[in-house]
């Protein structure tokens, strides 16, 4: 009985010896493999208890385990879409066989780091057939709310260069000093006219034109204005008509005094803005708060546009797209302008090292694993997504190698166990001749 348990413990040291040799077989054979966990063999003794002066051997077992939390290193690269977590945290992708299928929602896989590039329909996907997914953003650039306790909400990254897009103007801020001599009695009364390019809301190119008329009384000084505004969409339509009052005193001269509506929206002191109706809906035009120089302004002799800004762009055409720290992905157009696209979530689990390991350097929840939740990138306990970069396997080979010897070693112990016993139980059978 004790020579026989010999041979099972024997056995079973070959056996879990061969284990550990394929986990390392596999750590080397993955050492370039962008992205890679390496497993980690252990082994845990078997005890059978015995009682009197025999003992059994009860041998080993082996276990494996892919250490999934483990980073690589981050290696720069040219591409703008190769992306690496640097930190806690894991991008959200599918199989494109998958999302081409369209049979509703495909299901989430994890990985660490991508080499993602647009196909010929312009989603972010790997050359080993992986798709980035995000959330989709607002035309306006922003980011709706999506439950973060489910994959629901994403769908694939999807970047169509060359696609035309242009943005409405909403808001005009007007910077603009009136000359304060041109209120004062005997001046000419001539209006200062002051044309701003605005964009409709199929990206054409519209203006609306200020008139500023002064008021020029018998005596004196009246430092008052009219602010006539007409929208070259509307066949140059009056759309807006205002009293500009400004203050001379000597604590807050030359700032604006009071504003009063004739035609158009009611000034609003609180935000120093008017709103006009022109061809596309509503617009926003600031011309600064009660006392304060922010806006429209009545110093010295000159008129002077000084700061005249506006929202809004012109149709044009995607360039390029680029992923931030955040998540955020941003696509370029050649009018100069960049939009928020989509935002790419980092998504983290209580225990990584539970996941199911698939192909691909990719990972999939499970039971082990705990509830995975969808943070914003740099958010909570995840880190940052870095562009231009790509993970490296968490191989070292050298620590392989050392362990490559020592599991032959061990693996040679083992068959000189079983070889003894093997000439043992030949020196039983010669008892008898």
């Amino acid at each position: 009985m004790t020579i026989s348990s010999s041979l099972n413990a024997g056995v079973a040291g070959l056996s879990s010896n061969a284990t550990r040799l394929a986990a390392i077989s596999d750590n080397i054979a993955n050492s370039a493999t962008y992205g890679y966990k390496r497993v980690e063999a252990d082994f845990q003794s078997m005890v059978i208890s015995s009682k009197g002066g025999s003992y059994s051997a009860g041998g080993v077992r082996s276990s494996t385990q892919r250490l999934i939390d483990e980073r690589g290193s981050l290696v720069s690269t040219s591409n703008a879409t190769d992306l690496a977590v640097r930190g806690r945290g894991m991008l959200p992708v599918a199989l494109s066989s998958e999302v081409e299928v369209g049979n509703g929602a495909s299901q989430m896989l994890l990985t660490t780091t991508g080499s993602f590039r647009t196909d010929a329909e312009g989603k972010l996907v790997t050359e080993s057939g992986l798709v980035l997914l995000g959330w989709p953003a607002n035309p306006d650039g922003s980011v709706p709310e999506f439950p973060r306790d489910t994959s629901d909400g994403l769908e694939p990254v999807q970047i169509n260069v060359n696609q035309l897009t242009g943005e409405p103007t909403t808001q005009i801020n007007l910077g603009v000093n009136l000359p304060a001599t041109d209120t004062a009695a005997g001046s000419s009364g001539e209006a200062q006219p002051l044309s701003v390019e605005y964009f409709d809301n199929l990206g054409k190119s519209e203006n609306i034109l200020v008139d500023f008329t002064p008021t020029v009384p018998a005596a004196g000084s009246s430092n008052e204005w009219t602010m006539t505004i007409t929208d070259s969409a509307q066949d140059h339509a009056v759309v807006g008509e205002y009293t500009l009052a400004f203050d001379d005193s000597r604590s807050s001269g030359g700032t604006l005094l009071g504003v009063t509506s004739t035609l158009g929206g009611a000034y609003d002191p609180g935000l120093g803005s008017i709103i006009v109706d022109v061809g596309g809906g509503p617009m926003e035009i600031n011309i600064g708060t009660i006392g304060a120089s922010n806006g429209i302004t009545q110093l010295s002799d000159s008129f002077a546009p000084l700061s005249i800004s506006k929202d809004g762009s012109p149709v044009g055409n995607m360039l390029a797209a680029e992923v931030d720290e955040n998540g955020f992905v941003h696509a370029s157009f050649d009018t100069g302008i960049t939009r928020v696209i989509y935002q790419v979530p980092l998504v983290d689990l209580p225990n990584p090292n539970g996941m199911v390991a698939m192909d691909q350097q990719t990972y999939l929840p499970s039971p082990e694993s705990g509830s995975f939740f969808l943070w914003d990138a740099g958010d909570g306990p995840t880190g940052d997504v870095v562009s231009f970069a790509l993970e490296e396997s968490a191989t070292d080979v050298a620590g392989e190698l050392t362990d490559m010897i020592q599991t032959q070693r061990a693996y040679s112990s083992n068959a000189k166990v079983i070889q003894t016993v093997d000439e043992m139980l030949q020196e039983t059978t010669n008892i008898k001749r």
